[in-house]
Order: C-alpha cells, then sequence, then structure tokens
C-alpha cells in the first residue's frame, strides 16, 4: 500500500525531526528484538490501537498490516477477536476505521 502519511504526523516530522527519528526508531528496534514477525505485530499494534479507540493509529496500523502481508480477513479477525475483551461496540467502531482504508 506504501501510502503518503497522515498531514498531522508530517508536520510534526518537519518540526521536529529528532523526535520523530526516536519514535520511529524505537518502533523497529523493538520489532527487531523477538521473534514475532512483521505481519502479527501490525496486526498486535492494530488491535491495540483498536482498544485505546484511536482511529488515526487504527487507521495507520491497517496500512502498515496490509503492507505486510496481511488480509482483509485476518485484519477483521485480530479486531474481532477483541469483542469479549473491549467490547462489541469498540470492535464495531474499529472496523469500521478499517473499513475507512479497505475501502468498504
Amino acid at each position: 500500500m506504501n501510502s503518503i502519511p497522515p498531514r498531522q504526523y508530517q508536520k510534526l516530522k518537519q518540526k521536529f525531526p529528532d523526535f520523530v527519528s526516536a519514535v520511529e526508531n524505537l518502533g523497529k528496534t523493538v520489532r527487531q528484538q523477538g521473534p514475532i514477525d512483521d505481519k502479527t505485530a501490525q496486526l498486535i499494534q492494530l488491535a491495540a490501537a483498536a482498544a485505546i479507540r484511536s482511529e488515526g493509529a487504527v487507521h495507520s496500523h491497517t496500512k502498515r498490516a496490509l503492507d505486510t502481508g496481511a488480509s482483509r480477513d485476518e485484519i477483521q479477525h485480530a479486531l474481532m477477536l477483541l469483542a469479549n475483551t473491549i467490547g462489541f461496540p469498540t470492535v464495531i467502531a474499529a472496523l469500521s476505521w478499517v473499513d475507512d482504508i479497505l475501502g468498504e
């Protein structure tokens, strides 16, 4: 998918490049430290984004999950697995944010 970062992210990166670079490097370093593959890591981060009801992060991690080879079904299933943990309404909201990216 390789999409353009959101405008707010671009503005932050322009104004505080060292800060954004540090955050990006932290994420990359953490992903490289363990046995979890990139696709699974993105699905975990997608689930966390849904749990905190962050629409922007759900959009971002949906795109990133797609970039790592996750299918539509895997993305939707990762969120549906959360129903008993974060509640059905929160899962439905996250699925609607995923649909913003998947074009539903």
